[in-house]
């Protein structure tokens, strides 16, 4: 102990006398030009990103280091979420199969709008991994509480297994509903897999969970802190929102669990979300989803196989064509945005969006404007109040822009808007976690369900129609006018909107 205490005294003194008489500020410059140096030629990022971070590391060094070494982590090398080779070929083998069909016209499909649409089935199934199924039945929901009730009655019903993942799970009048009700049911016997991410979900990791653990259920924390004030993946959240129960009905959407959702909370009113629920074999790929979440975050327990989602055959509910497509970080990808690209280019009459943050990258704003310039009716919904000012002001930026190209937008004014989905010509839709902006594409793990079916896609585009009428629509002639103030804003935001 002795001789290693020399040791580190020697090197303390030899780095003291080779920074002496060089200022702490010429230290941080030395650093930031360090990790500019990383920045630039070594993770690739792309040109306004890597410029966005060199603007910050030079005009505050200081600050800059810690916000890098927080929110600027590439997990592109990082293959989290790993298959078997036996998974991997049997997944493989059934992809490789439908994409044969598909290309060759060979695929049965039970409705008109799914061929109408097979470019971008195909898109999913090469690019995505995403198997197609059509043998679905979904049912929406805009309101928090009827989706709780519907969703607190399949739980109560489950019988042997229950599959959860959220982002954000409050310790709060709602949220301890929700724990005790799972805890109640591993009590009955059921298999329970609580996932829940660590930072959205940081106030849930206490005596919430005693009761459930204490019975049996288990749980995980997906990329918790290593520092308990701390952590350094802050940035890569998992954003997905579903439940699977007895691997036979799945819930997916934008919904978390706390009072905001179901309307008691006095800071947004009411909470206007979108949620799906769904039953037939897309109910396997959401629990395949969920498996290979879980097997990441719970790192202690058997390895949980693949096989388990697709263990006996799904029982046909419905006609409606589903993809389940998830995204994040460890792909670089950005698969869900490439879904949303060739949505907006397919696009012959409409688009509706609705989102809570509105920042897309070049490509999906220039897909818009493209839609918008040929003929295409290209509508947004954001919410008329900011959950996250430096989002909404960007937010408000991007729209300012299509509003010049010709899209009409909508602030909602019936509470806050959370809601994330795109209809397209009322024949396609996505639904899932996935917001519109970078944020989502680049640094969330996300899932999104994309629908094939105009009944259900003319039942969104009502839904949009319906929310008009709780709206209010933001002119061109209206934006011109803004403030001094609000363009400061959103000239400062949209600065930094690689970032945000």
């Amino acid at each position: 102990m002795e001789f290693s205490g020399q040791i580190i005294r020697a090197i303390s003194n030899t780095f003291d006398s080779a920074i002496h008489g060089i200022s702490y500020v010429t230290v941080f410059y030395l650093i930031s030009v360090a990790i500019a140096v990383v920045v630039v030629f070594g993770e690739r990022k792309d040109p306004s990103r890597s410029l966005a971070w060199l603007m910050i590391l030079f005009l505050i060094p200081y600050l800059g280091i810690i916000l890098y070494l927080l929110f600027s982590q590439n997990m592109t090398r990082k293959k989290i979420f790993s298959l078997t080779k036996h998974e991997d070929m049997i997944i493989g083998s059934e992809l490789r199969h439908q994409m044969i069909q598909v290309k060759n016209d060979e695929f049965p499909f039970a409705r008109p709008e799914m061929k109408k649409w097979k470019d971008m089935i195909l898109l999913h199934q090469s690019y995505a991994r995403a198997l197609f199924s059509q043998d679905n039945k979904i049912e929406i929901y805009t309101n928090g509480q009827a989706k709780f009730e519907n969703l607190f009655k399949a739980i109560e019903e489950a019988k042997e297994t229950i599959h959860v993942m959220y982002f954000i799970i409050k310790n709060d009048e709602m949220g301890n509903a929700f724990m005790d009700l799972l805890t109640k049911k591993v009590q009955e016997g059921v298999t329970v897999r609580l996932l829940a991410d660590s930072t959205g979900s940081s106030k849930l990791w206490s005596s919430s969970l005693n009761k459930f653990r204490e019975a049996g259920g288990r749980c995980a924390s997906f990329f918790p802190p290593v520092l308990k004030i701390l952590n350094l993946k802050v940035n890569y959240r998992n954003h997905r929102k579903m439940v699977i129960i007895d691997g036979k009905i799945a819930y997916l959407g934008g919904f978390n669990v706390g009072n905001a959702y179901v309307d008691r909370s006095n800071k947004f009113g009411h909470w206007r979300d979108t949620h799906l629920k769904l039953e037939g074999s897309c109910v396997q790929d959401i629990n395949a989803r969920f498996i290979l979440d879980w097997r990441f975050a719970h790192k202690e327990e058997e390895e949980l196989p693949l096989s388990e989602a697709y263990a006996e055959p799904a029982v046909a509910a419905g006609t409606t064509g589903i993809q389940i497509v998830a995204s994040g970080p460890d792909s670089g990808r950005e698969e869900i945005l490439h879904g949303y690209l060739k949505m907006i280019s397919n696009a012959k009459k409409n688009i509706y969006i609705q989102t809570p943050y509105f920042v897309p990258d070049n490509s999906l704003q220039e897909a818009l404007r493209n839609a918008i310039y040929s003929g295409v009716d290209v509508r947004i919904m954001i919410p008329n109040q900011p959950d996250h000012p430096f989002v909404y002001w960007a937010t408000y930026s991007y729209v300012g822009d299509l509003l010049e190209a010709g899209a009409r937008v909508y602030t909602y004014e019936g509470g806050f808007l959370h809601a994330k989905t795109i209809c397209v010509d009322g024949e396609a839709a996505s639904v899932g976690s996935a917001n519109f902006d970078i944020r989502s594409f680049r640094l969330s793990f996300e899932a999104n369900a994309f629908i094939y079916d105009a009944e259900e896609a003319v039942k969104m585009e009502k839904i949009f129609e319906e929310d008009i009428l709780h709206s209010r629509e933001l002119t061109i002639r209206d934006y011109r006018k803004r403030s001094w103030k609000i363009k400061f804003k959103e000239s400062f935001s949209r600065l930094f909107s690689e970032l945000l």
